[in-house]
């Protein structure tokens, strides 16, 4: 397993458990007498939940892509591939993050989007064709 793949499963866990951190904070930051289950697509609380969610979704899936297709090969399109994948989470985060609500949605979180079902499939396409 190539030092730039390597690296950017460690980027995505990471962001896995930052955007776990931020939930608590903003749970904390509530305390016990605040909703701690918000349903208004502009509370911040309930943004970042659906970060962390997204996220864990996510991640877990490609992090175990990246390491079979790196059991079965170690062509250079691998590297790139990680990259737009940690790319791809990490766009998406900061633009879920960055929104005033969960009802906008923009083009930074929009890309990430994209680049994550992009660069998930090209795993995935990767993966059956490397064996």
């Amino acid at each position: 397993m190539s030092t730039t793949v390597i690296t950017c499963i460690a980027v995505m866990g990471i962001l896995l458990f930052v955007l776990g951190a931020n939930v608590t904070r903003h749970r904390a930051v509530r305390g016990a007498d605040g909703p701690q289950l918000p349903t208004d697509p502009a509370d911040r609380l309930l943004i970042a939940q659906r970060a962390h969610g997204n996220a864990a979704e996510y991640v877990p899936t490609l992090v175990v892509l990246l390491v079979v297709c790196s059991t079965l090969t170690d062509g250079w399109w691998l590297d790139l591939l990680a990259i737009a994948a940690t790319a791809a989470r990490l766009l998406h985060a900061s633009g879920m993050l960055s929104a005033p609500s969960l009802a906008e949605h923009g083009p930074v979180r929009d890309a990430g989007a994209m680049l994550t079902y992009l660069s998930g499939v090209a795993l995935g396409v990767t993966a059956l064709f490397a064996m």
